[in-house]
This record gives structure tokens, C-alpha cells and sequence, in this order.
């Protein structure tokens, strides 16, 4: 019942109108965000010591192999 409850306090809200352009513009301003996340992740990987690439399990070779992608190619895009 709590679900219930949870989704008529979410219809209830009111809700913003959003133009086409401004639908794109939103998903384009995530998207540019999601990119930017990625390359900082990248890039602190790249920068673990050995001891810790050992503790979760990662090679040097896997590390580069993951650096040296792009910022754009977002593994939970496929």
C-alpha cells in the first residue's frame, strides 16, 4: 500500500510544461554531464596505484584499456 500512497502524492504535483526545445536542450545538458563523469572516473582510475588495481580485482592492462576510451563510449549506453 505504501507504493500506492507514494504515486498519488507524485500525481498530485504539479507539473511543468516543457517545449520540444527545451526537452532537447535538458537531454543534451545530461548527456554532456554523463560525458564529463565518465572522463573523471577514466582519469582517476588511470591513476591507482598498483596496490589498490590489485584490490579490486584489475590489471594495469584492463586499466589502460579502459582509459584509452573515449570519453563518449558510455558502457550503460548499449
Amino acid at each position: 500500500m505504501k507504493a500506492q500512497k507514494g504515486y498519488a502524492i507524485a500525481a498530485a504535483l504539479p507539473r511543468t510544461k516543457t517545449t520540444a526545445t527545451g526537452s532537447l536542450l535538458s537531454r543534451l545538458w545530461k548527456q554532456v554531464k554523463r560525458w564529463n563523469e565518465l572522463a573523471a572516473q577514466r582519469r582517476l582510475l588511470a591513476s591507482m596505484p598498483d596496490a589498490t588495481l590489485k584490490d579490486l580485482g584489475l590489471s594495469r592492462a584492463d586499466l589502460e584499456q579502459e582509459a584509452e576510451r573515449p570519453f563518449w563510449d558510455d558502457p550503460l549506453r548499449r
